[in-house]
């Protein structure tokens, strides 16, 4: 029999490998590691749906139509994640501790809403939970009326930048010098950025409950925040605070191998318990 020229046996080679590695990982492997996943861990390969109400492995928002919190339910932490709790646009805000300042949004300008800094969300949100669970929503760097306590100091005066005119500053005077509040639109970036940590001594809203989680879909709260709750959904359901705060502990899952991170209790599968009371 002639001997093929090279070329075609190169080209035939390389059809044969395609044809070899397509079986193997386009049809062996995925057929595998399904068959395990299958076996193993059935309930996460299948999404851990719950009864049509989604999975217990993504967060959920409990508010009404226009975003406030439906009172019976535990409240979930915030969620980066597009509108809140979006799988297809899973995400951290991307902001960091620097992120003080916020942008004020200019009066009478079209689609001007301004920008809040991390500092101002964590302290407006830190104001909206204590008001709701009837404690202090009071924490450090943060004014009374919910944004970052964060002073632009210049030679001769001092500007609240998160707090829009005519809004009273947190404080009158910042080593002697008279504070103002923030113009809209006016550039301070040659002022000196000062955070003022206030007379805050004990925090009572949990960190969790006011920042958002790396992935924006963290289903699970601390036990902490979930104590918070529990006074607030016993009283709206009329349940004994007993009977809540045990289906909290049965919804609570432990540290991971007894040691890593903390216990933390998911909050779609408490809700939906609570639903069967």
């Amino acid at each position: 029999m002639e001997r093929l020229p090279g070329w075609i046996r190169q080209h035939l080679a390389a059809v044969r490998a395609v044809l070899v590695l397509t079986v193997v990982t386009g049809l062996v492997y995925p057929l595998v590691t399904t068959g395990v996943a299958q076996a193993l861990f059935n309930n996460k390969a299948n999404g851990s749906l719950i009864d049509g109400k989604g999975s217990e492995l993504i967060g959920q928002s409990f508010t009404d139509k226009d975003g406030n919190p439906v009172k019976k339910y535990f409240q979930s932490r915030p969620s980066a994640a597009g509108d809140g709790y979006d799988p297809l646009s899973t995400s951290a805000s991307n902001l960091g501790p620097e992120d003080v300042i916020d942008t004020l949004p200019v009066p009478g300008a079209k689609d001007d809403e301004g920008k809040q800094s991390l500092l101002t969300q964590v302290c407006a949100r830190s104001k909206a939970v204590g008001e709701l669970e009837g404690v202090s929503g009071a924490r450090p760097y943060c004014t009374p009326d919910g944004v970052g306590a964060v002073l632009k100091v210049f030679a001769d005066r001092a500007v609240s930048v998160n707090q829009a005119c005519p809004a009273t500053p947190f404080t009158a005077t910042y080593q002697g010098l008279p504070v103002e509040c923030g113009k809209p639109g006016e550039d301070y970036a040659a002022g000196r950025t000062v955070p003022v940590k206030g007379e805050v001594s004990q925090v009572a809203v949990p960190a969790d409950a006011v920042t958002a989680s790396g992935s924006g879909l963290d289903p699970h709260i601390s036990e902490g925040y979930a104590r918070l709750q529990a006074p607030r959904v016993a009283k709206e359901r009329g349940l004994d605070r007993a009977r809540v705060e045990a289906l909290v502990k049965e919804h609570t899952t432990a540290r991971a191998l007894g040691f890593m991170g903390e216990p933390a209790v998911n909050v779609l599968t408490l809700n939906l318990a609570l639903d069967k009371e």
